[in-house]
């Protein structure tokens, strides 16, 4: 009993020096636009994009910053930011119009390479590979749109078979981080008056769904915001609550390992909208506007580390930096 009790001590001093060294190194960049959309490429590359059709980029990790309205358009808010390399990246817009942009020199310029009709609203996008990428966007007619890009963002069309939306579920455009695209297939999350997780394989072009019953639901401002994948057979994460209640932390982090769900008593502090895995440290990061949680043993439990507000977390291609962007111009890259 005594050796448990030291081991358990232990431990507990462990995660919270671990929680105590954690902090988000914040960048002034030249902008005030809410950044909702994150692209890191590596440690020193990073591009982000947000409302007022702002673009920004560093190319030195933070310590400079090049920036420019996309196309003109400082109306539209671009949520959703896929970078493949200091060049080029893809931009796609939350609300109307519902376009997607591209440039391959730096940012300098841009080309429409898709729009959709009044209807649309793009809530994330996504790569498999440098060729394979994905936009999920909001229900019309009853199903989801779901476009695919098989030239690395120069041309998009619509999967041949969408799933279908019950009345009252929603996707969050809050950091872009309700889709995955893996190699096997899709997986996207939701909330709204329901929350579900659907799965798509690129195999069978078959969609299968999974109710969230112990994720919160059951307001248009509540559910599933944002999912990452753990590593092998790891797993989902999935985080979320509600948007109006940023300080509530009931049932709003889910694990899912198989056909199991597990709900952690341990969860993150409040309304989480952005979730990665940081693959250098095997940890799973949590960002909202109320502050970062941490999970260092595979989002079983959380810990708080940081009270500093930021929307989305993306972790870079290589799985060393991971990189944060919220309101007011905020980026901020992890220092651990």
């Amino acid at each position: 009993m005594r050796f448990l009790a030291l081991l358990f001590l232990g431990l507990f001093w462990t995660t919270l020096t671990l929680a105590q060294q954690l902090q988000w190194k914040e960048f002034q960049t030249p902008v005030k636009a809410s950044l909702r959309g994150l692209a890191p490429v590596s440690e020193s590359v990073c591009w982000a994009s947000g409302s007022g059709g702002t673009w920004l980029k560093t190319l030195d990790g933070g310590g400079s910053w090049l920036w420019g309205k996309i196309a003109g358009l400082d109306t539209v808010d671009f949520r959703s930011i896929h970078a493949f390399n200091a060049d080029t990246a893809l931009v796609a817009s939350a609300g109307q119009p519902a376009v997607i942009y591209r440039t391959e020199d730096g940012g300098k310029n841009w080309q429409k390479v898709h729009q959709e009709g009044g209807e649309a609203f793009f809530d994330a996008i996504q790569f498999v590979d440098a060729k394979r990428g994905y936009v999920l966007g909001d229900p019309i007619g009853g199903k989801w749109m779901v476009l695919e890009t098989l030239d690395g963002g120069k041309s998009w069309h619509s999967l041949p078979k969408l799933p279908e939306a019950v009345s009252g579920e929603a996707a969050f455009a809050a950091s872009s981080s309700s889709l995955i695209a893996a190699q096997e297939g899709l997986v996207f999350a939701t909330g709204g008056l329901v929350a579900r997780l659907h799965r798509y394989t690129f195999t069978t072009q078959d969609w299968e769904v999974r109710e969230l019953t112990d994720m919160l639901q059951g307001e248009p401002s509540q559910g599933v915001f944002a999912a990452t994948s753990l590593p092998g057979e790891g797993g989902l994460v999935l985080v979320g609550g509600d948007y109006l209640q940023p300080e509530y932390r009931i049932a709003n982090a889910l694990l899912i390992l198989g056909e199991v769900n597990i709900y952690t008593s341990e969860s993150p502090g409040g309304y989480r909208s952005g979730v990665a895995y940081l693959q250098d440290q095997g940890w799973v990061v949590a960002v909202g506007p109320s502050g970062s949680d941490y999970s260092s043993n595979g989002a079983h439990s959380w810990q708080p580390f940081s009270t500093t507000g930021y929307h989305a977390v993306k972790a870079s291609s290589s799985g060393k930096a991971l990189w944060a962007s919220g309101s007011q111009g905020r980026l901020g890259k992890l220092v651990y």
